[in-house]
């Protein structure tokens, strides 16, 4: 697996849809897609998904190369392949960054998730989100009311026990 990306920032969004990608981040696209040398742009998968989704998820070549080998293991014609098979191939778009550091955000996109002036980045593993920044504090306020009524002595890192051995 390749590098991580890490942190969070907001952008501004111009008239053509196009904004700067954290630094950070474009060092992960770069380190993530085996085609990539110095002078070629980077290349990465934008998956908008289904009108649940209230964020575009950004994916690394390495990171969906991952995901379409599960896929890939699934059952042809199963209802499981089927829906990540249109979920990650039909909902996505293949783009690159440009020689700026700049993605460009398609109208249909930016009207979906109701992003203009400005994006929200934000970090996910080895993949990154980018949000309408009150969308993204809205969700944010419902995760801290959940973390507020959990018990005093909870500690979110107990998660990262779930599913291994103690």
């Amino acid at each position: 697996m390749g590098q991580r990306f890490r942190g969070e920032g907001l952008h501004k969004v111009d008239s053509k849809g196009r904004v700067s990608i954290p630094a950070l981040f474009r060092r992960v696209v770069e380190s993530c897609d085996p085609n990539w040398k110095e002078g070629l742009p980077p290349e990465l998968i934008i998956v908008y998904g289904d009108e649940r989704r209230k964020f575009i998820e950004c994916y690394t070549i390495e990171a969906i190369e991952g995901v379409d080998s599960k896929i890939d293991r699934l059952p042809r014609g199963s209802l499981e392949r089927k829906t990540l098979e249109r979920f990650f191939h039909g909902q996505s778009i293949p783009t690159s960054i440009d020689e700026t550091g700049r993605l460009v955000l398609s109208s249909r996109l930016r009207e979906r998730f109701c992003i203009e002036k400005e994006a929200y980045f934000i970090a996910a593993g080895d993949t990154f989100q980018i949000w309408n920044p009150q969308v993204f504090e809205a969700d944010q306020k419902e995760t801290n009311q959940w973390l507020r009524e959990q018990p005093v002595d909870f500690d979110p890192i107990s998660f990262l026990d779930i599913g291994h051995d103690q």
